[in-house]
């Protein structure tokens, strides 16, 4: 392949051009602009490397996807199923035994054990392909990788491969308040604030948010999950943080390595419960002071660990601003079989 503009690979450009042509809205969540492809809203400067990703990835059968929207949990998400699958290497000892201090989760980002695929085609990998294709053949089975596409901008391969696939959902209120914090705390020092609550909050009803519209993307999965079970895991925040040592358990059934007789009496998925425990994560030198992507789109990985809770929307939204975006959510979910009320599915 030979090398275009600014030592990228002319492969890559096609996938700029195709995604420059999509519709644009300059109006969003954050101090970037939009782009829309199949009825999903993405930030501009992910789009091509989603494009990318969407054409060349190829999955494995051997492979773990973990999907979520922004701020419903990937990071938490990314920390347990790393300890799950590699707990056979990397052992999830009780608190205070010197083995827990060399867990790779208490030395790296849980976004450097599984990196986004879209982090994987951009940036950097902007060689792609074959930069990002080159990385991710090295990689030795099983592959944990993430995303926050929708299901439909899935490669082929994934659902063809047979490889597992975990969502994580969240109230879409808590996944509102806490992607306002995240905007903000990452935004380039000195760029215009981001966009007003009032203004945002009309947008996201309107279904403009990174990966967005929030229903449509919990609809996607939740429906491959209901077609495909073995395949496709739907999982609730809400639920995880409830039954955190029970989902764990789920989780590790689903991904074909369950706990032992042994592991269980041994006190194993408390033991990854608490290794990936927000504070044990906060606490973590890489996750305090450690930077997440490059050049002008970098910021501190501590943006990435706020207060993970149930109910913060709370203190920051409106009781009226709440039924509006419950009842938008329930209207665009009417007939899915999927249920947002914590006493539904």
């Amino acid at each position: 392949m030979v090398a275009g503009e600014n030592g990228r690979a002319d492969g890559f450009s096609k996938y700029e051009a195709q995604a420059s042509s999509l519709p644009a809205s300059r109006r969003g969540q954050g101090s970037f602009p939009y782009r829309k492809y199949g009825g999903f809203w993405y930030p501009e400067h992910l789009m091509a490397p989603t494009l990318a990703m969407l054409d060349t990835f190829a999955a494995r059968p051997t492979d773990v996807i973990l999907a979520t929207m922004p701020k419903s949990g990937a990071t938490w998400l990314k920390a347990l199923v790393y300890a799950v699958v590699h707990r056979g290497r990397h052992p999830p000892a009780p608190a205070g035994d010197k083995r827990h201090h060399h867990h790779p989760l208490l030395a790296s980002s849980p976004h450097e054990l599984v990196p986004f695929l879209h982090d994987l085609y951009n940036e950097n990998h902007r060689s792609a392909p074959p930069g990002p294709l080159l990385e991710l053949e090295g990689m030795p089975s099983p592959r944990v990788l993430a995303v926050h596409a929708p299901f439909t901008a899935l490669p082929a391969s994934v659902p063809a491969s047979g490889c597992r696939v975990v969502y994580l959902c969240r109230d879409p209120k808590d996944g509102f308040v806490s992607l306002r914090h995240f905007l903000d705390e990452k935004k380039p020092e000195g760029s215009p604030a981001i966009t007003p609550l009032a203004e945002a909050f009309d947008l996201f009803c309107d279904g403009v948010s990174p990966f967005g519209p929030v229903w449509g993307h919990m609809a996607g999965y939740w429906k491959e999950s209901v077609a495909r079970p073995g395949e496709v895991m739907f999982l609730r925040y809400e639920q995880l943080k409830e039954d955190a040592v029970g989902s764990v358990t789920r989780l590790a059934e689903f991904l074909g390595c369950p706990f032992t007789d042994e592991e269980v009496a041994g006190g194993v998925p408390e033991a990854i419960v608490s290794l990936c425990s927000m504070d044990r994560m906060r606490s973590v030198l890489a996750n305090r002071d450690g930077m997440h992507g490059t050049g002008g789109r970098s910021f501190k990985n501590s943006a990435f660990f706020r207060k993970g809770e149930v109910g913060d929307w709370k203190a920051h939204m409106t009781p009226e601003m709440a039924r509006r975006l419950d009842g938008i959510v329930e209207e665009k979910l009417r007939g899915s079989g999927l249920s947002l009320s914590l006493t539904g599915n």
